[in-house]
């Protein structure tokens, strides 16, 4: 019989990218359940541990606050999203957020670009219009692309307004 692989905190931190003291301090506001401990006291994290703390960071990226994070924590991932409107809404509202924030970062990006190519603003003109260099530009840029992990959180279309699959 296999025995479930389980990690010490150092090693939670590190598969999570938070700190040791992140992940005592999410088990000490409840925001995570309090860990399992060996016969020496030292904390103990399986599998669904990582998971759930990988949710957080995804939807702490997102902008919800930690005590809003509780209700997506708390539904399972097999939930029906239409017993749960108001969490996909909340998703939805984070998500029109996040792709305005991405439309003004990109502003900025396309911004930076001009100034690197050109120096500083030239007064001729190119066979092209300012716009249309802006969308060839956008075009070609590549934002970063979800991970795997997060993907898995959040597989489910905010168009079909579907409570993410993972969601614990």
């Amino acid at each position: 019989m296999k025995t479930e692989q389980t990690f010490t905190i150092k090693q939670t931190a590190e598969l999570t990218g938070l700190s040791e003291d992140t992940i005592r301090y999410y088990e000490k506001i409840k925001l995570l359940p309090q860990a399992d401990r060996k016969d020496n006291g030292h904390r103990i994290y399986h599998q669904k541990d990582i998971n759930t703390i990988r949710l957080i960071v995804c939807l702490k990226k997102t902008g919800i606050s930690l005590e809003a994070m509780r209700p997506f924590l708390r539904v399972s991932a097999d939930a029906d999203p239409a017993e749960y409107l108001e969490l996909v809404e909340e998703l939805r509202s984070q998500r029109d957020n996040i792709v305005d924030q991405i439309s003004s970062l990109q502003q900025i990006v396309d911004f930076i670009d001009i100034k690197l190519e050109e120096g500083r603003p030239r007064q001729e003109c190119s066979d092209q219009s300012p716009d249309d260099v802006l969308e060839e530009r956008k075009e070609k840029a590549k934002i970063k692309p979800i991970s795997v992990v997060e993907r898995s959180y959040f597989s489910a279309s905010a168009k079909t307004g579907k409570l993410p699959n993972s969601i614990r």
